[in-house]
């Protein structure tokens, strides 16, 4: 049994309509394999909506010992680029690895669809591909450029079968000449044309003879049709611009109706899992697959609710907007739903999987509250975030019975909530950093903090008492001296004595100096664009810079590893700008939702 299989972790596999569907395939032995895709086209990041459509893709495929073919459907060259192809490929894999990342089937650099005679026709396929590891050298996602000479091909199929006709109706006109859904639409001038003609002016169109915009090929199915879908939609267009994968090569490029059902039947996919947004395109994909009489078992296609998260945006256009304008810092910004800004931030990747699970398959849409999300998080950290010490606004205080330049070391907590904690050894002395805010020299009613007179505990050492405050000219506190109560600390004659108030500190001689990027989130409004603006519900403080104080076994922290700040916060070492000597932490979540009251 597969390590990576529900059962062998105890976790039953989830539960809904869909794989209910596939089930009952596998039972009654419909297919030697289940073969599901995750097939986003590489015109941006992917974000946190598409984490569920990997999860229920992969996640088919892990449960009934299938493979999910990753593609590219790439059939729109001015859109796409070879950066958003590397950063799906690097998001999918950080997302599956160690959970379905033997389900992720790839292909063998070069090898291209085979081709086989079956009743005087020619069917293309792409040779079974086993499962592999994701990093094994030589291979690469599919694409579905990879297979625009089978899909030219089976255009050639339509327009030989009256199936198909070149349009010579611009695009304006095209779209008049649809209609709308409750008038019909009117036949094209050019839809009687001759299977000759629409050869000869097709191969044309291959051939770069025509500007953009001036043909189409189009399907020949019903104008009147109550489906507009199935109103003679547009197979190929004319685009002289260069693919990221095949060069100049083409000037026609497929629709995506057109090549995402022969990518699916072409790769020998079972099951294509799609939102719900395209269940009226159903028909078309039906429409394509039979009308070409192909010899193999078809795919089918099943839709489910895509997830749309309260106080987020995930409209690929408008991302590209935040990014372009420099709102955020770019595709990976912590404070995007991107699963790049996600990873940056330090949510794990099985938080994202249980919360994208967690979410449910269904046929309806509705809004998820981010709270949802955010407490996975949190959960999950909670169990894998090791403690550390830190303070976000420092202020000195100085314990005036503790020698100059004497130090203690105290033991404190990796990881409280295992069974055996396990614990580190940690500088005190004289001098040590709080938070600014545990400390108020008029304290309001029930303040448990440090105050002038007062006592609080500094978590790990001793009990201090408050017995000056030092102001500077302003009249600022600047430092604040006590009395530490030595035999306070875990082992003295006092350790069992209480006090009210707990505080966390570093000491100030050994911290480390750390840029701390406090992140929230990015929009004040659950529905950020209901009213149609959504940057007007810019959060002013989704991100905060502080210059923190850390205890000195920070300094060897390294990208990917996951800290509880204690009182703070959970954080991780930023991935990209922190260096040797200079680190620069994110804060992936508070403790607490700060959200709910607000």
């Amino acid at each position: 049994m597969s390590e990576n299989s529900p059962s062998s972790s105890g976790a039953s596999a989830p539960s809904d309509f869909i794989r209910d569907i596939v089930a009952a395939h596998v039972a009654e032995g419909r297919y030697p394999q289940i073969v599901t895709r995750f097939p986003p086209e590489p015109n941006g990041y992917l974000h946190i909506g598409h984490a569920k459509s990997i999860c229920l893709n992969f996640g088919i495929a892990r449960e009934n010992g299938g493979r999910c073919n990753l593609r590219m459907d790439d059939t729109n060259p001015t859109k796409e680029d070879v950066e958003y192809v590397e950063s799906i490929i690097r998001d999918v894999r950080w997302l599956v690895d160690g959970w379905a990342d033997h389900c992720l089937a790839f292909k063998k650099h070069g090898v291209p669809p085979e081709a086989r005679e079956t009743d005087g026709k020619t069917d293309f396929f792409m040779p079974p591909v086993q499962p592999v590891p994701a990093d094994a050298s030589g291979l690469e996602p599919f694409f579905a450029s990879d297979y625009f000479d089978q899909i030219h091909a089976y255009a050639v199929r339509l327009i030989e079968t009256g199936r198909a006709y070149v349009c010579d109706l611009s695009p304006e006109d095209t779209e008049k000449y649809r209609g709308s859904p409750d008038r019909p639409g009117t036949e094209s001038p050019f839809r009687t044309r001759s299977t000759a003609e629409n050869l000869d002016l097709f191969a044309r169109m291959r051939a770069g003879e025509f500007p953009n915009g001036t043909r189409t090929l189009r399907a020949k199915i019903d104008m009147a049709s109550p489906n507009i879908w199935l109103r003679d939609p547009v197979l190929y267009r004319i685009k002289h611009a260069a693919h990221h994968q095949t060069g100049d090569a083409w000037c026609i490029y497929p629709m995506y109706d057109f090549a995402h059902c022969l990518s699916d039947y072409i790769e020998g996919i079972t099951h294509s899992i799609c939102t719900l947004e395209f269940e009226v395109h159903r028909p078309l994909y039906d429409w394509i697959l039979a009308s070409l009489d192909l010899p193999r078992p078809l795919p089918h296609q099943y839709e489910f609710a895509k997830l749309i998260p309260s106080h987020m945006i995930v409209s690929k256009r408008k991302l590209i907007h935040l990014v372009n304008e420099k709102i955020v810092a770019g595709w990976d910004d912590p404070r995007l739903p991107t699963i790049s800004g996600i990873r940056r931030r330090g949510v794990p990747a099985p938080a994202l999987r249980r919360f994208a699970v967690g979410v449910g398959v269904t046929k309806f849409n509705s809004l998820t509250d981010i709270a949802v999300y955010e407490h996975v998080v949190r959960d999950e950290l909670n169990a894998v975030a090791a403690r550390r010490l830190a303070v976000l606004d420092p202020i000195k205080l100085v314990l005036t019975n503790i020698p100059e330049g004497e130090l203690i070391e105290v033991d404190a907590t990796n990881d409280p909530q295992n069974e055996t904690p396990t614990t580190r050894r940690v500088p005190f002395g004289r001098e040590v950093y709080i938070e600014r805010d545990d400390f108020a020299e008029i304290p309001p009613p029930k303040f448990f903090r440090l105050k002038p007179g007062g006592e609080v505990r500094l978590k790990y050492a001793c009990i201090v008492k408050c017995d000056e405050v030092v102001k500077d000219a302003t009249g600022a506190v600047v430092e604040i001296r006590c009395t530490a109560d030595l035999d306070s600390r875990a082992g003295g004659p006092n350790s069992g004595r209480k006090v009210k108030g707990t505080i966390h500190w570093v000491s100030a001689p050994h911290a480390v100096d750390a840029e701390v990027r406090l992140y929230d989130r990015l929009f004040t409004a659950a529905e950020p664009d209901a009213d149609g603006d959504f940057t007007k519900h810019l959060n002013p403080d989704s991100l905060k810079i502080v210059h923190a104080k850390l205890e000195p076994t920070l300094a060897s922290a390294r990208p990917g590893e996951r800290f509880q700040f204690e009182r703070l916060g959970y954080f991780t070492l930023d991935s990209e700008d922190a260096t040797v000597g200079r680190p620069v932490f994110n804060r992936t979540i508070t403790l607490k939702d700060t959200w709910a009251k607000a």
